[in-house]
């Protein structure tokens, strides 16, 4: 059973999310929250395996919250966001969180969000993360520590996360490098225990900042 705790300053939205998921048979809501603290409160109560977070919340919004859930416990945290907050998305990113989703999206979206993030997976909706990292990485400047860490990597590995960052899936991988998938899930595996990442949402943003790939680039 996946337990989940929503997080969402209006109790209509808490209320739909709610119904939704635990009309699933695999997954259970926990706890609910109207704030930052509120839900930080409940996901240390509750112990949940994910925690949907509204970006804008009053008393801690979902950035600051998804800061201290993370350093604090083991939930994966989606981000239930908009197309207008992109800054707010580039700081969830840098956080740690594992994915990200718009509130307008189907409901057989969220739950498949859900059970992606509790299985350790990370979900990149090309329609909220690949857009917001390209924007934030468009600046000129490349972080000098992150270009450095590339050294660290073989050449495969790196091709491996050059394809990671453009939004392709294990089996995407294996087939435009031909290696069996099993391989490409050690490849990525490695590249990520290098990096010191916690996981492929923050690949994308680490292959951007070090200047592995740019906006743009096919």
């Amino acid at each position: 059973m996946i337990r989940v705790v929503v997080a969402d300053d209006e109790a209509m939205i808490r209320a739909g999310l709610r119904m939704l998921l635990d009309h699933q048979a695999d997954i259970e809501v926990v706890g609910e929250a109207a704030d930052g603290e509120q839900a930080r409160a409940e996901v240390r109560r509750a112990a949940p395996d994910v925690v949907l977070l509204d970006v804008r919340m009053p008393r801690g919004d979902g950035i600051e919250a998804a800061r201290h859930i993370l350093a604090e416990s083991s939930a994966k945290v989606i981000i239930l966001t908009t197309f207008d907050e992109d800054e707010a998305v580039r700081q969830a990113l840098r956080a740690g969180v594992s994915g990200f989703l718009l509130k307008v999206a189907p409901p057989e979206q969220l739950v498949h969000a859900v059970r992606t993030v509790a299985a350790g997976q990370a979900l990149l909706d090309p329609a909220v993360t690949l857009r917001v990292i390209e924007s934030y990485a468009g600046a000129p400047a490349v972080d000098p520590r992150a270009a450095a860490q590339l050294a660290g990597l073989t050449e495969r590995e790196v091709d491996v996360l050059r394809l990671v960052a453009r939004g392709l899936s294990n089996a995407e991988i294996a087939a435009a490098l031909f290696l069996g998938e099993a391989t490409v899930k050690t490849y990525v595996s490695r590249m990520l225990t290098k990096l010191g990442l916690r996981d492929r949402v923050q690949a994308v943003a680490f292959a951007y900042e070090s200047g592995l790939i740019r906006p743009g680039a096919a």
